[in-house]
């Protein structure tokens, strides 16, 4: 039942959690990457290619009634998102079986303002691979032997502000399992990060050049990517597409933020011709003590990884928090191209 299985707290935690170049053949499909070991791979193109008629419908049921149709109680979701305002939202999470490994398998969300409320979903959540091509990944990055090889994402209508109670519902074999966790939604007016259509803060990032030549500084990837750290943001703003992301490869307080940068890096050499991208790291001097870069300030960000999508004209086509994948960096992409 859902009342019995316990509630986990999120893998980015409630304080600030901000978290190679080269070519290379590139898959066609990117999970040709994952060795077979344990047939992680088949499971893999599995969970990223969920299908409502895959879960039951929520039409009359509460969320607890639908926790109870699946039972399978055991896994934990692991929220890899924590920022929620009220509309259609990102719902990021991982899933976490009770030997402490990742569950990888079909996975949907169902949403409902208390347990006994009318469950909407599901809300099918696609595994979105972490794990880049060889030349792009750092020593911080997921590998392909690495468990926590990809992160599920739905998108899901939050209709109110206040608590939400979520259910993930995830297949395993001929089995479904059931995990709750919780969400909290605020008002468009109590979110200060900037939004989707306003126009982005112009605003200085640090640069090879701002720091002397000092890519440590500037960078906590190992190894460092110089080629995210050419431009500033303000210089780019208004003249092209651009990415902005703000992530610590090395500071970063959870496992779900170590591949984003390096994602990053791989996107650039696919649309490097056709917009900017630019990497921030977070804490002063690399040190956690001191506090956020004046980037992040300006932002108004205290979680993280965030990712901000900028068209030619300045403006804001998408933004992501915490972790996510490939096919979310490269479908952020598209909104300013």
């Amino acid at each position: 039942m859902m009342r019995a299985i316990k509630l986990v707290f999120a893998l980015l935690a409630t304080g600030t959690v901000i978290a190679g170049c080269g070519g290379g053949q590139r898959s066609a499909d990117p999970i040709e990457q994952v060795p077979e070991t344990g047939g992680l791979r088949a499971q893999l193109r599995a969970a990223s290619q969920p299908r409502a008629s895959d879960f039951p419908t929520a039409t009359g049921r509460s969320l607890q009634e639908l926790a109870d149709r699946v039972g399978g109680s055991g896994p934990q979701a692991a929220l890899a998102s924590s920022v929620f305002v009220l509309g259609e939202n990102r719902l990021a999470f991982g899933v976490i079986d009770a030997q402490n490994e990742f569950v990888y398998g079909k996975s949907a969300v169902y949403v409902a303002p208390t347990p006994d409320s009318a469950a909407k979903g599901p809300y099918v959540a696609p595994a979105d691979l972490l794990i880049t091509e060889p030349p792009f990944r750092s020593k911080q990055a997921a590998t392909e032997s690495d468990p926590f090889a990809a992160v599920y994402a739905a998108q899901v209508p939050l209709s109110k502000a206040g608590q939400w109670s979520v259910l993930v519902v995830t297949r395993q074999g001929d089995r479904m399992v059931a995990a709750p966790t919780q969400v909290t939604v605020v008002r468009p007016e109590a979110d200060p990060i900037p939004a989707v259509g306003e126009q982005a803060p112009r605003l200085e990032t640090d640069t090879i050049a701002s720091a002397k030549g000092d890519e440590e500084q500037v960078d906590t990837r190992i190894p460092p990517a110089p080629d995210l750290h050419r431009k500033s943001f303000a210089d780019v703003l208004g003249t092209k597409p651009v990415t902005l992301l703000f992530s610590t490869p090395q500071l970063c307080q959870s496992r779900v933020c170590g591949p984003v940068t390096d994602i990053e890096l791989q996107m650039k050499a696919k649309y490097g011709d056709r917009m900017e991208f630019i990497h921030q790291d977070v804490y002063e001097d690399n040190d956690p003590n001191k506090g956020l870069r004046e980037p992040l300030r300006r932002f108004n960000l205290r979680t993280g990884p965030w990712l901000f999508v900028v068209d030619g004209r300045g403006r804001i086509t998408a933004r992501m928090e915490g972790s996510f994948g490939l096919n979310a960096f490269g479908q952020a992409i598209n909104t300013a191209l």
